[in-house]
């Protein structure tokens, strides 16, 4: 099969679909390789590395044209027309809170799977996984530059100083990102509260950093407590496909402290606080009522060469998977792949997706048993 693979044009987004080896392995196992120039250049990747991976060059125009894309973010707007029926598309696409991008992969009827919602054996999303680790920890590191004063911030060191007390973390939400960030928190010495709805999820957190870490079940009495006493509030609430419920309301931003930062990585999904709006790595903070809000829907990105190396890790066994078998067999063959497609043949796919957006919901094996796309 050929492969497309094109160079990211999200603000400040540097990542791209495969490593060299990434792309290696596909070569190896007989598939044709194209990628766009300079696609990863700017983290290490230069054209000669994918050269002497098997790997074909060419300008954005050649790369559209292969039946399967490979890539980090969702297809922005110039590049919908380059979309095309039929043709695979696999790449984070968050279409929850994002009706443009839903209604544009509809009309242009291709094989849209999403990583976000790929899931594994145990119910896990594995292609999740590797940027909500990244995302995790960013959110402390970024929070921490937030609270400076120069950004606004209350000018809080989250380790604090002998003497002075550390900045308080509150961290809604106790999934991947949730725990990364508590470990980062933890590790600079903050005080850390961490609240979530899963009492299971929440003995093991305890389990796994001891004391150090407070927990809360999380009710609106226990985040509008907190969150109003917080220095950093991080939103690392996921509800899969669907849109983030908005646990953190105006009001609360109100009342939190002057300075105070939220750092909303639920925002790939419509974000968790009802002042959250998607902001980009070159302008990536606002205030409201005194609050900073950082909410940058790309945050990996920031770290494009480490990001990379573990997205190809997590997509390659199903990338493979697609261009060995076709993409229609690889779903017949594989359940959690077959949970990652969210729109095909002008259909929504995914019941989530199709219930926030208002679209019919067309069931995946509908859309296997007929013999062609369609």
């Amino acid at each position: 099969m050929k492969i497309g693979i094109p160079k990211e044009i999200k603000d400040h987004e540097f990542r791209v679909g495969a490593t060299p080896s990434g792309v290696k392995a596909l070569v190896e196992a007989g598939h044709e390789v194209l990628i766009e120039r300079d696609a990863g250049t700017a983290i290490g990747f230069d054209d000669e590395a994918y050269r002497s991976a098997g790997a074909l060059l060419g300008d954005r125009a050649a790369v559209y044209a292969c039946p399967m894309i490979l890539k980090v973010k969702e297809p922005q707007p110039s590049e919908f027309p380059l979309l095309w029926e039929g043709q695979v598309l696999f790449a984070y696409l968050h279409l929850a809170p994002d009706p443009v991008q839903t209604q544009a992969l509809v009309e242009r009827k291709v094989v849209a799977i999403a990583y976000e919602t790929v899931t594994d054996r145990r119910g896990h999303l594995p292609l999740l996984v590797p940027m909500s680790e990244v995302a995790g920890r960013l959110a402390i590191q970024a929070g921490a530059n937030a609270l400076q004063m120069i950004h606004g911030g209350r000018g809080v060191l989250l380790g604090g100083v002998p003497g002075v007390p550390p900045g308080k973390v509150v961290i809604i939400g106790g999934g991947i990102v949730g725990s990364q960030a508590a470990r980062m928190a933890l590790g600079l010495g903050a005080e850390v509260t961490l609240l979530d709805v899963n009492l299971e999820r929440m003995r093991e957190l305890d389990d796994l950093f001891g004391p150090a870490l407070k927990t809360r079940y999380s009710d609106s009495y226990a985040v509008n407590e907190l969150v109003r006493q917080a220095d950093l509030v991080v939103g690392a609430v996921l509800i899969p496909g669907k849109q983030a419920p908005k646990l953190i309301t105006r009001d609360h931003i109100k009342h939190m402290k002057q300075g105070a930062v939220l750092v909303d990585v639920a925002i790939d999904q419509g974000g968790c606080a009802e002042t959250s709006r998607p902001t980009t790595h070159s302008d990536p903070t606002y205030l409201i009522d005194g609050v900073v809000h950082y909410c940058v829907a790309n945050m990996p990105g920031a770290v494009a060469h480490t990001s990379t190396w573990a997205l190809t890790h997590a997509t390659l066994p199903y990338a493979l998977q697609l261009a060995n078998k076709g993409w229609r067999l690889a779903l017949k063959d594989n359940a959690g792949l077959r949970e990652g497609l969210n729109v095909c043949a002008g259909h929504v796919t995914n019941r989530a997706v199709a219930e926030d957006l208002g679209h019919d919901y067309v069931p995946v094996e509908q859309v296997l048993a007929r013999g062609t796309v369609g």
